[in-house]
């Protein structure tokens, strides 16, 4: 796949990673014995998470973000998802194959509030306005990739979701 194709296709290419995560995540939690998970996801990403995934009292409201780099850099989050329960953000590695791994998870313990983010400078908009100037994300703050704690495995993840540790 080409360069090109990732970002001509980016909308399909979080579909994918996204339903992949789900499946790769359920299974993982099936082969545990762990079946009352649910998953709902967001028609839209306004308030500031893309899927929530719930079992038992803890409910993760969590914002997917993906790069090809070795680790994230500078992300932005919307305000939003701090007044969820439990929001969180897993920023995935991923390869020109749509290969995931490592993860970096930015949140806290499970039933816990994201960690505050408001004191973290307003990023840019992505795209220019007509006059040529990219404004400011009003609703959003850039949290430094330092924030976010390293994730090796899949396992690790839940364990960071659910607090369900590996196997």
């Amino acid at each position: 796949m080409t360069e090109r194709a990732h970002y001509e296709n980016s909308t399909l290419r979080e579909h994918i990673i996204e339903h992949v995560f789900v499946g790769e995540a359920l299974r993982a939690l099936w082969r545990r014995g762990i079946v009352d998970v649910e998953v709902l996801r967001s028609e839209f990403d306004t308030h500031g998470y893309d899927l929530v995934m719930a079992r038992g009292a803890v409910v993760r409201h969590i914002q997917f973000k993906t790069g090809k780099s070795k680790k994230p850099g500078d992300v932005s989050l919307s305000l939003a998802l701090t007044s969820k329960p439990s929001g969180c953000v897993i920023w995935i590695r991923v390869t020109d194959n749509l290969d995931m791994e490592p993860y970096y998870f930015f949140g806290d313990a499970p039933g816990e509030p994201l960690p505050p983010i408001e004191h973290f400078p307003t990023p840019s908009r992505p795209t220019h306005n007509k006059e040529g100037v990219r404004p400011e994300r009003v609703n959003h703050r850039k949290v430094p990739g330092s924030e976010f704690r390293k994730l090796e495995t899949l396992d690790d993840v839940l364990d960071a979701l659910f607090g369900i540790p590996p196997r």
